[in-house]
């Protein structure tokens, strides 16, 4: 249990116990506490905690907030809380300010602990799966699927930090239409390259990549498939892109940083008969009815304003079929909570999806959807709009090859997936404090020079300081430093429970700001022994802090800029 994490639990349970004092003296009367919350003011003039469990007690106890709250305040025992003082504040929050000496712990944690600071057991080691990108492996990674990796590996770390048994997870959709498509559009540059005048299929992909594939191909072996039945050269073509294809998809998100735990085939799953298993199954339970010789999933009962058709007339499942066999067989696989991140344009299939797990006997709480929106790539104050590359979009590639990994990730995971990204092109290459990732990483860099600088002078850099030196620390700028990491172990809860990242990234920012303030504002490397031990500390402490919330994120913590 973390130093923070630990006084905040003793507030909250001190609070509990006033209230139960008051009830048992007859001063409140309540049936049980209502859900409350304890959190840090906004504002720093009210104090190190607030909360407003006085407000939320008003229906049962039949009082003003402001009355409950000084009840609340006079039973409350204050023995090992930290707890100098409380104040009530407005229409009845109670606010408290700590013994600022509760800092002195936060150094010697970070230190002992090293890389594994800011853990927490929120998981309880339940298996957790996170699906994303799961690109189609028609074309080449775009922009969304660039946040959509961000988001998601920056996820899975944060919810392992927290306590969870994370797998991610890749869903290739080598079947069904798509894969149709792309297979009349293989087989006609095939065939255009090989100097044959044929029309390009209407819906088919138009990007270069796919003229590159074909011309590789064509390298490889010559006019082989140019006069053999159709269903064989397209199945050759389909087999030999989807394997260049999902080459340079694993390519590329491993240079991203992104590293799958399993990918999973869509057609495996038609292979093995489980998708027909999993419609059988909804049509025992009565899910699913015949109309116009196809079969219907009766979604309407989730919230759909039609039902949705699971298999055509010919017999041939539709996507959302493979879809709901998919979901199926992660639960099977013994997962406890599913997590997806889709685009937002999906918004339309997660209730669906929802509905179809329940009907099967999954709890639907247990399958989270999280849907990302669209992402603009601006460059000299205007959208960029086209790829060389893939004749549509700007590529992952692309723009790794502009702006860097780092920066890639840092800009996705910045904001909530629910707001629009711009991302700023010019903004990303900056080496200044106006872009954040360098911000961050000019920080790391400087804890790093200032450790070297003082091994140099033949300064301790190793060991913990003694807790009288580290009293020592006690201007503005150390005190709201220590602060912030001492925050660390909750906010990775609270992210973790939100499944929200981008609380990192905030969090990451605030802490570099911090220590640039304190940079500036008091100097290291000082004659004084005692005082310089405890800076050290401080900045080792700061420095191992960042590197633990940029692992998180997936961004580099470099030691010289």
């Amino acid at each position: 249990m973390s130093l923070y994490i630990n006084i905040k639990d003793m507030i909250y349970a001190n609070l509990a116990k006033a209230a139960a004092e008051a009830q048992k003296a007859g001063e409140l009367t309540f049936e049980s506490l209502p859900n409350y919350v304890l959190e840090e003011p906004r504002e720093k003039q009210h104090g190190d905690w607030a909360t407003n469990l006085a407000m939320v007690l008003t229906k049962q106890a039949r009082k003003a907030p402001r009355d409950i709250a000084n009840i609340l305040i006079k039973y409350l025992d204050t023995e090992g809380t930290f707890i100098t003082s409380s104040e009530i504040a407005g229409p009845g929050f109670i606010n408290f300010r700590l013994d600022p000496s509760w800092l002195t712990g936060v150094i010697p944690e970070v230190l002992n602990l090293e890389a594994d600071y800011g853990k927490v057991n929120l998981g309880q080691g339940k298996r957790v799966q996170v699906e994303f990108v799961s690109a189609n492996p028609t074309g080449l990674l775009h922009m969304g699927n660039a946040r959509g990796a961000a988001l998601g590996d920056s996820l899975a770390s944060l919810l392992a930090m927290a306590g969870y048994e994370v797998s991610r997870e890749f869903y290739i959709n080598d079947a069904g239409n798509q894969i149709h498509n792309f297979a009349l559009s293989l087989e006609a540059r095939y065939l255009q390259l090989m100097g044959q005048d044929v029309p390009f299929p209407e819906g088919g992909y138009h990007g270069e990549d796919l003229i590159d594939t074909v011309k590789g191909l064509i390298e490889k072996v010559g006019n082989k498939y140019l006069n053999v039945e159709e269903d064989l050269r397209r199945e050759f073509l389909v087999r030999y892109a989807l394997e260049e294809k999902l080459t340079s998809i694993r390519e590329t998100l491993t240079d991203m940083g992104v590293h799958y735990d399993c990918w999973f085939s869509e057609q495996s799953l038609h292979d093995s008969g489980f998708v027909k298993d999993t419609m059988e199954k909804l049509e025992q339970q009565g899910y699913i009815y015949e109309k116009e010789g196809a079969q219907w999933l009766k979604s309407t009962l989730f919230g759909d304003e039609k039902d949705e058709v699971v298999v055509r007339g010919n017999g041939t499942p539709t996507y959302f079929a493979a879809d709901i066999a998919y979901h199926r067989n992660k639960f099977d696989r013994g997962f406890d909570r599913v997590i997806n991140i889709w685009g937002a344009d999906h918004h339309g299939h997660v209730a669906r999806m929802k509905g179809a797990m329940s009907a099967l006997g999954y709890d639907p709480e247990n399958l989270q959807i999280i849907l990302m929106q669209l992402v603009r790539l601006i460059q000299n104050g205007e959208v960029v709009r086209m790829s060389k590359r893939s004749g549509q979009y700007i590529t992952l590639r692309e723009l790794m090859d502009e702006v860097g990994k780092d920066a890639a990730r840092f800009f996705f995971i910045m904001r909530d997936p629910d707001s629009t990204v711009e991302f700023d092109l010019d903004l990303a290459k900056a080496e200044s404090s106006d872009n954040p990732v360098y911000y961050v990483q000019y920080a790391h860099a400087r804890l790093c020079s200032i450790l070297r600088q003082a091994a140099e002078q033949g300064y301790n850099t190793a060991g913990i300081p003694q807790e009288g030196d580290l009293k020592r620390l006690q201007s503005n700028e150390e005190r709201e430093l220590l602060k912030k990491i001492a925050e660390l172990p909750n906010e990775i809860e609270v992210a973790a429970r939100l499944t929200e990242p981008h609380r990192l990234a905030r969090y990451v920012l605030d802490l570099a700001g911090l220590f640039h303030s304190f940079y500036n504002s008091q100097r290291v490397l000082v004659d004084e022994e005692g005082l310089r031990e405890a800076r050290l500390g401080l900045v080792r402490s700061t420095k191992q802090v960042l590197a633990n919330v940029l692992g998180i994120l997936g961004v580099t913590a470099p030691e010289r800029m």
